[in-house]
């Protein structure tokens, strides 16, 4: 049973939450699904499946209360087989590529283990003028490099902003498929 933790950035894309956790188990029907947001991401979030655990920063926050107490973000990252970012939006894509952990989300992949960093699925979503920056290619790039971080390529369509063009997270069925690749290859 493979436990995959999904960390949900600030992006519209956000809006498809759902409709990805339902494909994911329809796709790897025995998957544990668990849940790290964002503070922005709760803006773009329709609700989450009950039967999903959830978290936020304030969780975090929360659960700890002294020495001896578990740290949730180094919890996650040991619970988790893979994690999967999607959407993720520009901002966290810059934080990941310069090393910043200033949530919880970005403190769990800081803490991810370097034996599983194969096991990192990336799928971005932004407006196509930011998916086209030149730091956005350079920041992907580098993240490749160091970590051998896996990417779900962003699609062009028209975007809710009412843009057409590069940048919109891959369907729900895309980032399915390739996390049970991903899967699938480390179970061999």
């Amino acid at each position: 049973m493979p436990r995959i933790l999904i960390g949900v950035t600030g992006s519209v894309a956000t809006i498809k939450l759902t409709e990805l956790t339902k494909t994911i188990h329809d796709l790897i029907a025995e998957a544990e699904i668990r849940i790290v947001l964002t503070h922005h991401a709760l803006h773009f979030t329709p609700g989450i499946d009950e039967s999903i655990l959830a978290y936020t920063d304030e969780d975090e926050w929360a659960l700890w209360k002294q020495r001896g107490d578990p740290v949730l973000h180094i919890e996650l990252a040991k619970w988790a087989e893979y994690l999967l970012i999607a959407p993720l939006d520009a901002n966290t894509l810059a934080k990941i590529a310069g090393g910043l952990c200033d949530n919880m989300l970005t403190c769990v992949l800081r803490a991810w283990p370097q034996a599983r960093r194969n096991n990192v699925l990336l799928a971005p979503a932004m407006n196509t003028v930011m998916w086209d920056s030149p730091i956005t290619s350079r920041q992907i790039a580098l993240i490749k490099e160091l970590f051998c971080y896996h990417f779900v390529d962003p699609i062009s369509k028209q975007l809710v902003c009412g843009d057409t063009g590069m940048g919109a997270m891959a369907e729900p069925k895309t980032i399915a498929k390739e996390l049970a690749k991903l899967i699938c290859i480390n179970k061999s």
